[in-house]
């Protein structure tokens, strides 16, 4: 009966797969605990490690379009600033309900597999994968 318990989760996640567009989310959120095992392991894009090797550097150029594309870079690895506005027009209901229920499928898939790993802090602490 303990190998059905980890079985659990599989119709959950091809519930989540046909529900969900977004594979990349879902392919994280079930790979959580080979991520907290440090089997997986992210990779860091390569703009980030420039900005951390060069953090004081001034620009190469101080030209708009420059300075334009070096921010470019960074926004598309690190999201949009928290002040930046809104780029879509106010989403209607429906988009707002699908958004709202994809995300909580991932988050219900990512808490399954999350509790597959017994005391998984102290062994992402342990492997270095926190």
């Amino acid at each position: 009966m303990r190998q059905l318990r980890y079985l659990a989760p599989i119709p959950l996640v091809v519930l989540c797969a046909c529900a969900t567009s977004d594979q990349t989310k879902l392919a994280g959120a079930v790979t959580t605990p080979l991520a907290d095992l440090n089997v997986v392991q992210a990779e860091i894009p390569q703009v980030l490690l420039d900005a951390l090797d060069q953090t004081y550097m001034a620009p190469k150029s101080s030209a708009c379009d420059a300075l334009r594309h070096d921010i470019g870079a960074l926004t598309a690895v690190l999201g949009p600033d928290l002040d930046e506005p809104a780029t879509s027009a106010n989403p209607g209901l429906v988009e707002r309900g699908s958004g709202l229920a994809q995300a909580e499928a991932i988050g219900a898939v990512q808490r399954t597999a999350e509790g597959i790993i017994p005391f998984r802090g102290w062994i992402r602490k342990l492997t270095g994968a926190e």
